[in-house]
């Protein structure tokens, strides 16, 4: 299968195919990745492959391993405890700075987001669950003007994309994310901004704990 580059650079199009193997369980976790497959696999030669496996080791998606190369990672408690208290810790600061300065055409675009969030759930369409659920976010933080915090919050976000879409897989989870997402933009555009960062807090919270219960289950 050789990937779509149309619109998009070789590597980039060849790193995009491949996290989305991840993310999708094409490639499961402990999966050795090796390069001579994925290059005959995707048409293409060894070094777009490695560029991509280094980027998706910054990701956190592949760990390169002595004498094994590189390896898809497993759901790690570790790892989401870190994820989610820096995010926790960052994206309160963006919210804090950001929600008083959204304009009403900020908030439409924010409610627009989370529409289509919620279509690409009732759709079923797992490639979009993180795409928009990191975009809703950043949407909320965009007023902030804090690029460096901005930044790392984008690469969080992205990290937790294989994340999102385990979350989103159980019902449960996936009806308390709508209606919480929901709330919270509620409550921007009421203006109730400490209970708006309380109800963030809360969001990122419910679902640092529901991903640790899926790490430990899988142990």
């Amino acid at each position: 299968m050789e990937p779509s580059f149309k619109h998009q650079t070789l590597s980039d199009a060849l790193l995009n195919e491949i996290r989305e193997a991840i993310l999708s369980g094409k490639y499961p976790a402990g999966q050795q990745l090796r390069q001579d497959r994925l290059a005959t696999e995707y048409g293409v030669s060894r070094i777009p492959i490695r560029e991509a496996l280094f980027q998706l080791e910054a990701e956190g998606l592949v760990r390169i391993v002595p004498r094994r190369g590189a390896v898809v990672s497993e759901l790690s408690a570790l790892e989401i405890d870190d994820v989610f208290e820096l995010r926790l810790l960052l994206e309160t600061r963006l919210f804090r700075r950001s929600a008083p300065l959204l304009t009403d055409d900020d908030i439409e675009q924010v409610k627009d987001i989370e529409a289509r969030y919620r279509q690409a759930i009732e759709q079923d369409r797992a490639s979009l669950y993180g795409e928009l659920n990191a975009e809703l976010h950043s949407a909320l933080y965009k007023r902030a003007d804090l690029p460096r915090t901005g930044q790392m919050v984008a690469s969080l976000l992205q990290t937790s994309e294989r994340y999102t879409r385990i979350h989103l897989s159980s019902p449960e989870a996936l009806t308390r994310a709508i209606r919480e997402h929901v709330d919270l933009i509620r409550l921007v555009e009421r203006k109730e901004f400490d209970k708006a960062e309380q109800a963030l807090e809360a969001h990122i919270r419910s679902v640092h704990t529901d991903l640790l219960k899926v790490a430990a289950s899988e142990r």
